[in-house]
């Protein structure tokens, strides 16, 4: 999903040069082909070990990175349009209707798939397990993220879809956009109270905190580019009470409340971090890449909404940062695999830390 999402940052970015584009391709095809590895291998673990499957989704820390494989789907979603189908706003060319058509469906599939994941995991999870709030993690946000993420992909296949299918699709993205984002202001209010109350997390878990940073930073990067994707037409009771022009208003000033909260929680975790880096790599480590493109993405929808190249550029700067950041994190992950910190017996996500 990190490499995903990466593919989008670059596809965003407002300040290019030649071959960006080229490059942005490049790690779209990249992730399409590490997606269709891992699943592949995932499955070929569960049939040739049939229980593992159930011990995976149930178990009281594994379960929780079940979502991921829905954030990567988000991401190929997502990206699919940004690369796939031509910019009505840079290019003459009219997007293939079987393509606009491939793009909703997979929309409404992911839409469905994600609903009955946020309402099934958290009502396992309600009745199988019992977690004490000094145990509390961010990894308890990942069950809602996929759903959250509904609104952000909404935001961006909305713009080249037809009138009627693109209000249809933009209502369900803010829908689920709002049910994501409540979910994650509850679990902040157990957040704060574990760290009141209980301090930082251990070492080796802290760059989890990121996790905190993507859902106000992907929210507000939805309520711009839903209310960018409205039909230039668009009233609801044909009165001019509720236009287009006013909503993307609301937007922007509802938008710039949520990066700020975003930017709150980034710096939180960069000093948790700073303080006492991990020793050892751990799956967690990738929220340092994900959520905060989540924050860089809506950084530079503020900058363009404004008009401001102070933070376009500002947004630029902290881009190549990431692409360090993620460099950084996938070469150790390789690393730690190799030297069997991972993907060995008595050393994986799913039993005591070493």
């Amino acid at each position: 999903m990190s490499t995903g999402g990466l593919s989008l940052l670059i596809a965003a970015q407002p300040h290019t040069f030649p071959g960006l584009r080229s490059i942005g391709l490049t790690i779209y095809i990249l992730n399409i082909l590490l997606f269709t590895l891992v699943t592949t291998l995932l499955l070929t673990r569960f049939i040739l070990y049939p229980r593992t499957f159930r011990q995976s989704i149930t178990h009281k820390r594994e379960a929780f990175f079940v979502p991921t494989f829905f954030l990567s789907l988000a991401t190929l979603i997502t990206s699919t349009q940004r690369y796939a189908v031509p910019d009505p706003e840079v290019s003459s060319v009219p997007a293939a209707p079987s393509l606009l058509w491939a793009i909703q469906t997979a929309f409404w599939i992911y839409l469905v798939l994600t609903t009955i994941l946020a309402i099934a995991q958290y009502s396992h999870i309600f009745t199988a397990h019992r977690f004490g709030l000094h145990t509390m993690m961010p990894t308890w946000i990942l069950p809602i993220f996929p759903i959250m993420l509904s609104g952000t992909i909404a935001s961006v296949i909305a713009g080249t879809q037809p009138a009627e299918q693109a209000v249809a699709i933009i209502t369900a993205g803010l829908t689920c956009q709002g049910l994501g984002l409540s979910v994650a202001v509850m679990m902040y209010a157990h957040m704060v109270g574990r760290l009141m109350t209980s301090g930082l997390p251990d070492r080796e878990h802290r760059p989890g905190l990121f996790m905190c940073v993507g859902p106000p930073a992907f929210t507000a990067l939805a309520f711009l580019g839903l209310s960018r994707s409205l039909p230039a037409n668009f009233d609801v009771d044909d009165d001019g009470f509720l236009d287009t022009s006013g909503i993307r208003t609301t937007a922007i000033i509802g938008a710039g409340y949520l990066w700020a909260l975003s930017f709150w929680w980034f710096g939180i975790a960069v000093i948790a971090v700073a303080i006492r880096p991990p020793r050892y790599f751990h799956l967690g480590w990738w929220a340092t890449v994900f959520p905060n493109i989540g924050f860089v993405l809506a950084t530079i929808s503020l900058g363009k909404a404004f008009k401001n190249e102070t933070v376009l550029w500002f947004a630029t700067v902290v881009s190549v940062g990431l692409v360090g950041v993620y460099l950084f994190v996938l070469g150790s992950h390789v690393r730690a695999v190799v030297v069997q910190d991972i993907m060995y017996p008595g050393r994986d996500e799913d039993v005591e830390d070493h």
